[in-house]
């Protein structure tokens, strides 16, 4: 069973401290979220042990302190969080998704530019593997 990898804001926060250092104690979390908002060093070790039992970080002992690293990447974590956002806000139409981003969000004539050329992109791609019923790179011309 895969492990859950959606976050909360606090979750979500620790493990980009976590990525960006590679590993930390929790006092050194705390310390980096400081300027965010200070927060209990408690508060901080609950959270990590509750991030474990989920599978998204693991820890080792240096010796009475417990030095934590993610073992999940970024994009996993948003591969996962926004299908769990698609499924419940648009039943799992990504179509509806990107229309509502479209729709919603200020988005400038750069922004446009590099979301046509991502479309094209996929259509270049979805077209390959319609041609012949293998994925890009299957074929030998990765």
């Amino acid at each position: 069973m895969n492990p859950s990898h959606h976050l909360g804001e606090l979750q979500y926060a620790i493990m980009r401290v976590l990525w960006s250092r590679g590993e930390a104690t929790v006092s050194e979390v705390r310390d980096a979220l400081a300027d965010e908002r200070e927060r209990a060093p408690t508060t901080i070790a609950t959270m990590l042990k509750k991030m474990e039992k989920k599978g998204v970080v693991a820890h080792r002992a240096d010796g009475r302190l417990f030095v934590y690293r993610p073992t999940v990447t970024e994009p996993q974590v948003h591969r996962t969080m926004v299908a769990e956002l698609t499924d419940r806000l648009f039943s799992g139409d990504v179509t509806a998704l990107v229309s509502h981003l479209l729709e919603e969000q200020s988005i400038d004539a750069d922004e446009v530019a590099r979301l046509r050329e991502l479309i094209e992109r996929r259509s270049a791609e979805a077209g390959a593997r319609d041609a012949d019923g293998a994925e890009p790179g299957e074929r030998g011309d990765a």
